[in-house]
């Protein structure tokens, strides 16, 4: 009898262990070959999209519905997502064997909804850091609209913060960078957003972007803008410090010498920068992980060129070349894994890589305008629609 236990408990023991290890292989994305009857390695595809339920083509064969796993032989597939009302996504990817690659997929939609959110002709709209708000001109004065993340984006109508016509005298319908300034009125926000300094023709005012100040109790502070300035872009440069202080020491040089307009995704595991100077990332700065990004990268810094760097995978992708930010604007979606690039004429969304790009808009669009809604679900835009007779209002474009 007591054989028989000792017996019973081996076997026990070899059959748990067998059926682990054939779990670890399993895992590992080993599958057993039905000719061979042997265990080959093979590659995992992960496939997630938002909203769910989108068909999944892979080397043009329908192989299912979000959100599902593949398992596939090491090599390179051509993987296409499609679902009615939205646009395809389709990407190059390359599987390793006993690695998991994921496709974590935001679709957006074909045909965009508009909705006006002034009627009366704006001009120069401008987002504070992190677009947390957005100021923009009429003709009885400022305006501000909190961009604050509630589940239906803009929950407040817009709220005016001083009064007096600051689009000029004679009407324009062309509202660019360049004539709004000669109109004579310009803005900026402070890094914290709480104080705008308005500029006028009659002075320089420093007010606060909570409350209303009329213009009778504006201050003119003229003598003080440029320690102001000073004062904010210490800040801005202490805020940026924080930010890349553990990054490597080679990275950090090129963001705080060679680049400008750097931008830290929302979830600050991504850059996206303009190289101010030519540069050369030397490779693998961290150590390289299992599933990353097989997209072609680029660490030939070039200058005025805009790339995005993968802080996790030490990626650096090439997004625009020349970009000129008097009629183009890219900036972060708040999923950190899209970018919007608006130019004349059109508004494109992205991967995070530059690849997948596609038009949500086009049309009568005044770029660089155009500014992501809190919930990720609308971007904000002036445009006359192409009634060029019109002036320009800012609208609301529901892109998921």
């Amino acid at each position: 009898m007591t054989k028989v236990r000792v017996f019973l408990s081996l076997l026990t023991i070899l059959v748990v262990g067998f059926l682990g290890y054939l779990a670890i292989l399993y895992a590992k994305g080993y599958r057993l070959n039905p000719t061979t009857l042997k265990f080959t390695p093979s590659g995992i595809l992960v496939v997630k999209t938002n909203p769910s339920g989108a068909q999944i083509f892979i080397n043009n064969e329908l192989r299912g519905a979000s959100d599902s796993n593949f398992s596939l032989s090491p090599g390179t597939y051509d993987v296409e997502i499609k679902k009615n009302s939205f646009l395809s996504w389709y990407k190059r990817l390359t599987l390793e064997k006993e690695t998991v690659t994921e496709a974590d997929v935001t679709l957006f939609k074909s045909t965009p909804s508009f909705t006006p959110i002034t009627l009366s002709g704006v001009s120069q709209p401008t987002a504070s850091s992190g677009f947390s708000q957005i100021t923009y001109a009429d003709a009885n004065g400022l305006w501000i609209i909190e961009n604050i993340n509630f589940p239906i984006g803009f929950s407040k109508d817009p709220r005016r913060i001083t009064d007096g016509d600051l689009t000029g005298s004679t009407p324009s319908t062309s509202f660019d960078f360049a004539q709004d300034k000669s109109l004579g009125a310009s803005w900026e926000f402070s890094p914290d957003g709480r104080e705008i300094l308005l500029s006028t023709s009659n002075g320089i005012f420093q007010i606060d972007s909570g409350s209303f100040t009329p213009q009778s109790q504006r201050i003119n502070v003229a003598t003080k803008k440029d320690q102001i300035i000073i004062s904010w872009n210490k800040e801005r440069e202490a805020k940026l410090n924080g930010q890349i202080r553990n990054l490597p020491g080679e990275l950090i040089d090129i963001l705080q010498r060679k680049a400008s307009d750097v931008s830290f995704s929302p979830d600050e595991t991504k850059i996206l920068y303009t190289a101010s100077a030519s540069a050369l990332l030397a490779p693998n700065l961290i150590k390289p992980l299992p599933g990353a990004s097989t997209q072609k990268e680029d660490r030939d810094i070039k200058i005025d060129h805009t790339y995005t760097y993968d802080i996790k995978e030490d990626r650096n992708f090439l997004i625009a070349s020349n970009l000129n930010p008097l009629n183009q604007t890219i900036f972060w979606l708040p999923n950190s894994k899209n970018l919007v690039s608006g130019e004349p004429g059109k508004i494109t969304v992205m991967d995070y890589d530059g690849t997948n790009q596609q038009v949500v808009f086009s049309g009568g669009y005044t770029p660089p305008y155009a500014f992501p809604y809190g919930n990720g679900e609308k971007l904000l835009i002036l445009t006359n629609l192409g009634a060029d007779s019109q002036l320009p209002n800012l609208y609301s474009i529901s892109i998921k």
